[in-house]
């Protein structure tokens, strides 16, 4: 499913966030399934659907992620196939990330065998210093992405130029590797923020 048209937005990797939240209400209006109540089982389940097929549409455009694989996808005819491999500009960030997650999960572990008050207030401090450690890694990778994102809007110009879907000279005039190192990157971005902010959480105890 094309995930654009339902919503009426352009196929491109850039899209407004106003203007795509401004479609989703309006066509959440007109769909909800409120408005078939009074409608066979049949035409509700119908109306359930669409409705949900609407959510996915929104939530999928609006993580910068998930639309870039969508398009890629609808361009290409298959998901990503290299979704697994790391790019090289991020592979420092994503080692470095492994390690000081380890490392924090070491301290967490000794933290969690101490008994003594005396060594607990002593670990307090160590607490802080790995949190503060990891807040400035988390502030480095929110960093990277949105440098990746102010690198979007520049790229609906190749897709503007390129020939309407589905002509077969479409796929060869578009950034298509470009684009599927964009998303790979940004998952393993959401991936590296998501385990220092575990991390983050468990050292608040």
């Amino acid at each position: 499913m094309d995930y654009f048209a339902l919503l009426g937005q352009p196929r491109q990797p850039w899209l407004d966030a106003v203007a795509l939240k401004a479609a989703f209400l309006q066509q959440s209006a007109r769909l909800h399934p409120d408005r078939v109540q009074a409608a066979n089982a049949a035409e509700r389940a119908a109306a359930t659907g669409r409705f949900a097929e609407l959510n996915a549409s929104y939530h999928c455009l609006r993580e910068p992620k998930e639309r870039l694989l969508h398009l890629l996808e609808l361009e290409s005819g298959a998901p990503p196939a290299n979704v697994q491999s790391v790019p090289a500009e991020t592979m420092d960030l994503l080692m470095e990330t492994g390690d000081v997650c380890r490392q924090t999960d070491q301290f967490l572990e000794a933290k969690g065998r101490a008994a003594s008050p005396l060594v607990r207030a002593q670990m307090f401090e160590q607490a802080l210093e790995w949190t503060t450690r990891l807040q400035a890694l988390q502030e480095r990778i929110q960093l990277r992405r949105d440098q990746l994102l102010a690198e979007l809007p520049a790229m609906n110009a190749a897709w503007n130029a390129a020939p309407p879907a589905p002509s077969p000279l479409r796929a060869g005039t578009l950034p298509l590797r470009r684009l599927e190192e964009f998303g790979r990157t940004l998952s393993y971005i959401a991936r590296c923020g998501g385990q220092i902010q575990e991390r983050l959480a468990q050292l608040s105890f």
